[in-house]
């Protein structure tokens, strides 16, 4: 059998200039990107396109719904296992027709990829070969882009450490850090992290930058690892709706489910630091952040579905409660009869009380929670009101036994 001659063996001074010559070879539009969905390099000279590279070239980047859209139906995962080129069948619902993607390797890692759109022919099997040689070539161009992107990794990650411990906090110096590091200086921004049970090794690394970098929700300013932990620093994209610290909560909602869906990495924590405008502000973000993920390892179910430290409420206040609480002997009457009485009667009155007044006072939905009828949990309000000698209607008293039981709960 003939040994397939190889059209790219030459030289090439642009990435341009070499998805030209690919397009040129195999007779359709080619785009290339990086491993995170960023345009590197684009075709010319072919009229025809679809509406999902149109996009990606006016946003140099691929659009999230079409990457979304692109795990979900197998074809991500499938590029980021084997150099093997794959078939994408016409996705209409993102904009997309009909392609072929190879991914680029450089040992055992994927650096990038090439994508062919089949708008004059349907790519053969000789074609896919051509496909094969175009990726060797591409990814020898592309070594010297990844040797200067891990360059600026380092730069970037050790200005972002000097923000995080406050060793640089003039406004000015702050701002000459980030324009050497081509970063605009944000209007707002906060920190957010995410902790996962065990030390994030290089592949949970790669994969939580993937993430980061493709995400199109926010704009990713700075990120680091410390063993088990990923720090990023994040602006709103404030233009989009208005409403900057919700946009950054839908973001974390949506990087939880990310994570679970796509890595089975279910057993993590996400959690933001306050929102602030001056930049000098970065150090206190970063110690909310932590604050907030260490009540929500402690306080687990109740702050499930919390995410920020402004959110936590009391959450925020035990700790220091505690500290003060630990050189005296205070006991909370209300409380301690009550604890009493559960004891003795093997009842749940402290638990009915807290959950009383996380609903809001409400008796049906506290009686839903509790999985009792409306009349039982009246039943028990009524016992506690004896017992306790308090009165659910004051709000005073109501908030100081509910702190009371939140301390408890810590020492459980």
């Amino acid at each position: 059998m003939k040994k397939q001659s190889n059209p790219f063996k030459y030289s090439y001074d642009r990435l341009e200039d070499i998805a030209d010559h690919i397009s040129e070879v195999l007779n359709c539009p080619i785009t290339i990107e990086d491993v995170h969905h960023r345009l590197l390099a684009y075709s010319t000279h072919i009229d025809y396109t679809d509406p999902a590279r149109t996009s990606t070239i006016i946003g140099r980047r691929v659009p999230e719904k079409v990457i979304n859209k692109l795990w979900k139906d197998g074809t991500i995962p499938a590029l980021l296992k084997n150099d093997q080129p794959v078939r994408v069948e016409q996705i209409d619902e993102v904009g997309l027709s009909n392609r072929v993607a190879i991914s680029i390797w450089k040992n055992s890692e994927v650096i990038g990829f090439i994508w062919a759109l089949e708008s004059q022919k349907t790519l053969a099997e000789e074609d896919l070969l051509l496909l094969k040689l175009a990726a060797d070539a591409v990814k020898n161009m592309l070594l010297p882009y990844q040797v200067r992107k891990r360059k600026n990794e380092q730069r970037s990650q050790e200005f972002f450490w000097k923000l995080l411990t406050g060793h640089i906090s003039e406004e000015q110096e702050i701002a000459d850090g980030f324009h050497q590091l081509g970063i605009g200086v944000p209007s707002s921004y906060s920190v957010f992290m995410i902790r996962l049970l065990d030390e994030i090794e290089e592949k949970t690394e790669k994969q939580l930058n993937y993430l980061l970098e493709t995400t199109q929700q926010v704009q990713i300013l700075l990120t680091t690892i410390d063993y088990n932990e990923m720090i990023i620093l994040a602006s709103p994209k404030t233009e989009q709706s208005g409403q900057p610290f919700n946009d950054l909560k839908q973001f974390v909602g949506s990087i939880q489910k990310q994570l679970a869906e796509r890595y089975k990495l279910t057993d993590c924590i996400l959690a933001i630091g306050g929102m602030y405008n001056l930049i000098t502000h970065v150090h206190q973000s970063y110690q909310e952040a932590l604050s907030a993920i260490k009540v929500k390892e402690r306080f687990a179910t109740e702050t499930k579905h919390l995410v920020s430290f402004s959110e936590l409420g009391i959450y925020q206040y035990l700790d220091v409660l505690a500290e003060k609480r630990k050189n005296t002997n205070f006991s909370n009457y209300a409380l301690a009869r009550l604890e009493a009485y559960d004891q003795e009667h093997h009842s749940n009155l402290v638990e009915t009380l807290e959950q009383f007044i996380e609903c809001d006072s409400n008796v049906n939905i506290a009686a839903k929670k509790l999985n009792v009828h409306v009349n039982t949990l009246n039943y028990r309000l009524k016992r506690i009101n004896k017992i306790a000698e308090i009165d659910l209607k004051n709000i005073n008293e109501k908030f100081t036994i509910y702190l009371e039981i939140k301390l408890r709960n810590m020492h459980l």
